[in-house]
């Protein structure tokens, strides 16, 4: 019978990358080079995340996809993969900005369909994101200040800090300012389309290649100023959680918790839990696993009941696909 699965990180080295997951959250970091992304739990064909715990240890998520989908996910899901994808990110820099292809125009363009969202889990003063087209700007002007190199000029540039949240479904321009720490929850997809990367060069000293004709093929000229869902600071309540995403892809919501509390989840579907702060010990069946900042566990369906006790006081997301 399947438990609940922690899994062993996947760091990826990235230019606008920095050393704040090793600070931060005590991630085991290659030494001397920027690491952008921990992919967290993933079942992709060139990274599947590789099991920590109990008996399963040294297999990976695509061998339980594998051997086990029905117990992993549930009933009435036939997907080869793992459908998300969950990572940590560290913005040390301004990414790029970008754009990932809704469903239809992926399958032209030969990608995969990318809707994601962010949480922010550290943010340094005056850190801001760049989402959706500023009003009125239409697909014209974008193309020309693309010409220009002046892009971000068209973007909505909004100020966020330690618990908002951003949607970004597929087709909505994007990018990330820098001194950003932050969950990633996403569809199973790497696909990206950049637009403009600030004139930088990549790790290898060249130019990053863009994506023009792709990104403009998929950009949603329709999604003006879209607001971010702002967090919640102070309060008194034993535990309390808020919706952050209800979309059909997936849903997340945001927990806060005093040490001591536990809640009980009926899963018929699997479950995902992040802590961003604070200790809690995540029990179902007959394993028991201990999650830290930055920690991820995954809860497979056929588990049912699962109960997360908490350690201290804790801030964390649920996260389960639809």
């Amino acid at each position: 019978m399947l438990y609940p699965m922690i899994f062993q990180p996947i760091f990826k080295e990235r230019v606008w990358g920095g050393r704040r997951l090793e600070t931060t959250y005590h991630k085991a970091l290659p030494p001397s080079v920027p690491i952008g992304e921990s992919w967290e739990i993933t079942d992709r064909p060139e990274a599947s995340s590789v099991i920590l715990n109990g008996p399963l240890a040294g297999k990976d998520l695509h061998w339980v996809m594998e051997n086990h989908r029905r117990e992993l996910l549930g009933q009435g899901r036939d997907v080869a993969r793992f459908p998300l994808l969950i990572k940590i990110l560290d913005a040390q820099q301004v990414l790029s900005v970008q754009v990932h292809p809704p469903a239809a125009v992926a399958s032209q363009l030969g990608g995969e369909p990318k809707t994601e969202m962010w949480y922010i889990t550290e943010s340094a003063p005056g850190s801001e994101v760049y989402i959706g087209l500023k009003k009125g700007v239409g697909r014209e002007e974008f193309a020309q200040k693309m010409a220009q190199g002046t892009v971000a000029d068209c973007i909505h540039r909004q100020p966020v800090e330690l618990d908002d949240s951003i949607f970004l479904p597929s087709g909505r321009i994007h990018a990330l300012g820098a001194g950003l720490v932050l969950f990633e929850i996403q569809q199973n997809s790497d696909t990206t389309y950049r637009v403009f990367d600030w004139n930088r060069t990549g790790l290898d000293g060249k130019p990053r290649e863009l994506h023009i004709e792709q990104a403009m093929a998929s950009i949603d000229f329709n999604d003006f100023e879209p607001e971010i869902q702002k967090g919640r600071h102070g309060g008194s309540l034993p535990m309390e959680s808020r919706s952050l995403v209800k979309d059909p892809l997936f849903s997340v919501d945001a927990w806060r918790a005093r040490a001591g509390e536990s809640y009980r989840f009926a899963c018929q579907q699997p479950l995902i839990v992040g802590v961003s702060s604070g200790y809690l010990r995540v029990h179902g069946g007959e394993e028991s696993v201990r999650l830290t900042p930055g920690g991820f566990c995954l809860v497979p369906a056929v588990v049912g009941r699962v109960t997360l006790a908490m350690e201290s006081d804790a801030n964390f997301l649920t996260v389960q696909p639809c």
